[in-house]
């Protein structure tokens, strides 16, 4: 979403958070006579009955994203812009208490998607999102928010510069999938009558360029084969649509072969509303902040202001962010390019999804409205931050430093860099206010036992020659530098390496002989001048921790808790960036182009691979399966497949036997791919298909994870995007670097799980 907004509708929004959620009157209002607020009819009955009571005036000013309200009829001002990415964030539509300590002057900030993604447990995932959502009902019952959060981000993190990766939980389409499912199963929550929030899947689709080498992501043109956009670009949001049942889909800045998003209907009616059967009461879809605009300038997609939101209108782009609609609808039904029916179906799909979150019903029939600021970052939200980022947390590289025993002596540990005591920079992007933020140097001052020396900035080579850090590390038992990229919306990276400045004092300081351990936070760089590097004791990841990001790195690095997270993302060389264009929207490798590839899926010169995580100790992992079994027949397959959408019938659950063999009780993440040569080419070198994180397994101990595999796991699409069953060689490999292989074979004619819907001739 646009930033720049955030100013611009600023006081605007501000008046809509502090007066614009109060829900309407059915008892005594000017409704309380209309259907709207009969509770034994149904939910699109009683939005009709609301939208057939507007005025054309008042249904085109009811279209954006700041809506005033009908005074009238008693329907108040609404703010549907909220966000809560990984907690309650700042947004037009959230009002946090300016008094510091005061109630709803804070929630809690979790760690950014990337690190939470790292975890690999789902369950973690769901429980998150649950004191998400808990906490959005306790601001919006003291008037402080909406109810309509435009999270989460489902991009995968394609390329290693894009701003906004750190808001995804990584690239792989699989693992975004049942990240995204356990999430809005927790924000928008079980209640059979009521939704707890609206959790909105954006940004749809093949979004995920900022601002690269003159590409703006307002105007970009996304080029995308109907393989790969069916394959990859669309699986984290045919999970959140088809399966998921999430209530709003956010479409995007960019264009998909040449046409914009949010005007595309072969997008938002022929894919997201037809093919995956995305058409429950209170579905809706809302544009990104202007993009409405974009359609128009600089997309230049129509030759008027007035086609462009009447072709967005009918297209299916319910809600406006922004004022473009309310601006030039009134001209373009003057006109005639729309007519009363469009609009009063995204009127009937918006007021719908207010009915279902309980806004037009008695509040003693809902215990989401029972909800206050006791809920808010207690107890038992702090210890979940906190075990979130510990177990998000990934080891690189330790030569036996980690961890360390500081209960043994008096040790003296140096902190130094400049994000030793990094706060809100923990926290990424769109994060609210924290009720506290515990950076890696006030989490080791407390550390029992130690001394901590501090050196935040190195300092500047050419004026000082890093005296405070060299000082402090030449004191010191222990070397903790903490350093890292930043990123941001708006903010595309032209760089993944680590600066030469930066390389500079950190070989400088592990060369005095002192255990030296690479805090990396933030977004990948590229880790080679220290990965081989002798001096170097260990790498940690820690990416964007949250409010209790220090302490969970240094109960890692002290042995509190052991380290078991997996790299979310490839970590790609430097060079990467030179290979091949960010614009450059393919995946496979290409010869004639210069690509060469994208994702552990098609890209072999991985510096750390995806999926890569050290422990404390040392796991083996192998095949517990009892059956004899290496063939299936496809067709016999198909005919024990009843599920709805082929692709989620099971194939086999897998046992894999996982024993620590090492002195360290430690989680492991087990994780099993597919490999082969099947189906089209060229073949991908494996594909994620199954996970399951194992928990406290004890020295000496073996645990039994079990991979789920669907016939959707096994398939491929074809150069149509179609999900086809292959016959051929398939082979189950599990962890990385691979410890157990199980090889099998499906026989047969091939089956089609998925015929994808054709594009329109694009104009």
């Amino acid at each position: 979403m646009a930033l720049q907004l955030l100013t611009t509708v600023g006081l605007l929004a501000s008046s809509a958070a502090a007066a614009g959620h109060l829900f309407p009157d059915c008892q005594t209002g000017p409704l309380s006579n209309n259907v709207v607020c009969n509770t034994k009819a149904s939910v699109t009955d009683r939005a009709k009955a609301l939208v057939a009571a507007l005025t054309i005036e008042e249904k085109i000013t009811l279209t954006g994203s700041t809506s005033p309200g009908v005074h009238r009829l008693g329907l108040p001002s609404y703010e549907w812009w909220q966000e809560a990415l990984h907690g309650v964030a700042s947004s037009p539509g959230v009002t946090f208490n300016k008094q510091s300590g005061g109630n709803y002057s804070f929630a809690t900030s979790f760690p950014q998607p990337i690190l939470m993604g790292a975890a690999f447990n789902d369950d973690l995932i769901k429980a998150v999102a649950t004191v998400i959502s808990t906490e959005a009902r306790a601001f919006n019952n003291a008037n402080r928010s909406g109810l309509d959060y435009w999270t989460p981000n489902i991009n995968p993190y394609r390329d290693p510069r894009w701003g906004r990766g750190q808001e995804t939980p990584g690239e792989d389409t699989f693992h975004i999938k049942s990240y995204v499912k356990s999430l809005i199963e927790g924000l928008q929550g079980s209640d059979p009558n009521y939704l707890k929030v609206v959790a909105t899947c954006k940004h749809f689709v093949g979004y995920d360029v900022e601002n690269w080498s003159g590409n703006e992501r307002y105007g970009f043109d996304a080029i995308i084969s109907p393989q790969e956009l069916s394959e990859y670009y669309m699986q984290p949001f045919q999970t959140c649509a088809r399966d998921a049942k999430v209530a709003s889909i956010m479409c995007s800045y960019n264009a998909l072969n040449g046409v914009p998003t949010c005007a595309d209907s072969y997008l938002l009616q022929d894919v997201l509303r037809d093919h995956w059967n995305w058409t429950d009461d209170g579905f809706y879809v809302t544009s990104d902040c202007d993009s409405i605009q974009n359609v128009f300038l600089p997309h230049n997609y129509t030759d008027t202001r007035e086609e462009a939101v009447a072709f967005s209108l009918i297209a299916g782009t319910d809600l406006d962010c922004g004022a473009y609609y309310g601006t030039h609808l009134p001209a373009a039904y003057e006109q005639g390019l729309f007519n009363d029916t469009t609009i009063d179906q995204a009127l009937v799909r918006l007021y719908s999804a207010q009915i279902r979150l309980g806004m037009f019903d008695p509040a003693n029939n809902q215990a989401y409205r029972a909800l206050t600021f006791g809920d808010v970052n207690t107890p038992d939200s702090q210890t979940l931050a906190l075990r979130v980022a510990e177990e998000g947390i990934v080891l690189i590289k330790n030569d036996g430093t980690l961890p360390l025993q500081t209960k043994d002596r008096n040790m003296t540990i140096a902190v130094i860099g400049p994000w030793a005591n990094a706060t809100t920079t923990m926290q990424g992007n769109y994060a609210g206010v924290a009720p506290y933020l515990r950076s890696p140097y006030l989490a080791a001052k407390d550390l029992p036992g130690v001394n901590v020396l501090y050196a935040g900035s190195p300092g500047d080579p050419t004026t000082d020659g890093y005296p405070a850090a060299i000082k402090a590390a030449k004191a010191a038992d222990v070397v903790i530098y903490a350093d890292g990229a930043n990123s941001a919306e708006e903010e595309d990276r032209n760089l993944i390496r680590w600066s030469g400045e930066r390389q500079d004092i950190m070989t400088l300081l592990a060369g005095y002989g002192k255990p030296f351990i690479l805090l990396q936070m933030g977004d990948q760089l590229d880790d080679t001048p220290f990965l081989h590097h002798e001096n170097v004791s260990a790498i940690l990841w820690a990416g964007f921790p949250g409010q209790s990001g220090g302490d969970a790195i240094m109960n890692i690095i002290t042995g509190k808790t052991a380290p078991a997270g997996r790299m979310p993302v490839t970590q790609y060389p430097a060079h990467y960036v030179d290979d091949v264009p960010m614009t450059d929207m393919s995946l496979r490798p290409n010869a004639t182009s210069g690509n060469p590839g994208r994702t552990y899926m098609w890209y072999n010169q991985s510096v750390v691979d995806f999926g890569f995580g050290l422990h404390y100790t040392h796991f083996t992992a192998s095949f517990a399966n009892d059956s004899d079994a290496s063939s299936w027949d496809i067709q016999s397959l198909m005919q024990g497949c009843t599920e709805a959408y082929k692709d989620l019938c099971s194939f086999q659950s897998v046992g894999v036997s996982v024993r620590n063999e090492g002195s360290v009780k430690s989680d492991f993440v087990t994780l099993g791919f597919v490999a082969g040569e099947h189906g089209p080419t060229p073949y991908p070198i494996k594909q994620l298909v199954a996970y399951e994180r194992l928990f406290a397994v004890e020295a000496g101990a073996t645990a039994m994870a079990h991979l789920n595999l669907t016939l959707g796991s096994l398939a491929r699409h074809d150069d149509m995007g179609n999900l086809v069953l292959y016959p051929g060689d398939y082979s189950l490999l599990v962890d990385v670097p691979t410890q157990a292989t199980w090889n099998f074979t499906l026989t047969g004619k091939e089956a089609t799980l998925e015929e994808w819907p054709q594009a329109p001739p694009r104009q």
